[in-house]
């Protein structure tokens, strides 16, 4: 074995380096940047601390009759934080998850505090805070593996006989 043969092999054992966090991964990820992985694995699990956390004990520590509507967004906000445990191990085939916080955080930001903003009132507003914390839905959106989530959820491939 030459000397290239020698450091190709040896990179490929050294699993976790600062260059290979940024290339494909296709021995692990079907194509998917490990960077990409580690950052969606990140938001899984802060998901699934912050918001199960709050979501589960209100829904235990709730006393007397609910109102529906708050139910429902109490419920929904447990079962997909819950489901982002999921996340943390089964990063790629929990995306859908991520798909749902990105895109009900950035409908809401559309519909809610956009009007706010543009009009000049959501400093100051009950809304100002929620939409700082919903702002960060930027960093998903950039890490998200965009190609992989049209191929596997959008297109759909034809699977071969």
């Amino acid at each position: 074995m030459n000397t290239t043969e020698q450091a190709s092999q040896q990179q490929k054992s050294s699993k976790f380096s600062i260059k290979n966090i940024f290339v494909p991964d296709y021995e692990n990820y079907e194509g998917v940047r490990r960077i990409n992985i580690y950052v969606m694995r990140l938001f899984f699990a802060l998901m699934f601390v912050f918001v199960a956390t709050d979501s589960w004990t209100f829904i235990l520590t709730h006393e007397g009759a609910w109102d529906p509507i708050k139910a429902v967004a109490w419920c929904t906000l447990a079962a997909y934080s819950t489901l982002a445990l999921l996340g943390v191990f089964h990063t790629l085939r929990m995306l859908p998850i991520m798909l749902f916080m990105i895109f009900y955080k950035g409908l809401w930001l559309i519909v809610v505090a956009y009007p706010l903003w543009s009009a000049g009132t959501l400093k100051g507003s009950p809304a100002e805070e929620m939409a700082y914390m919903f702002s960060g839905i930027i960093i998903p959106i950039l890490f998200m593996p965009w190609k992989y989530v049209f191929k596997k959820y959008i297109v759909l491939e034809k699977k071969k006989k």
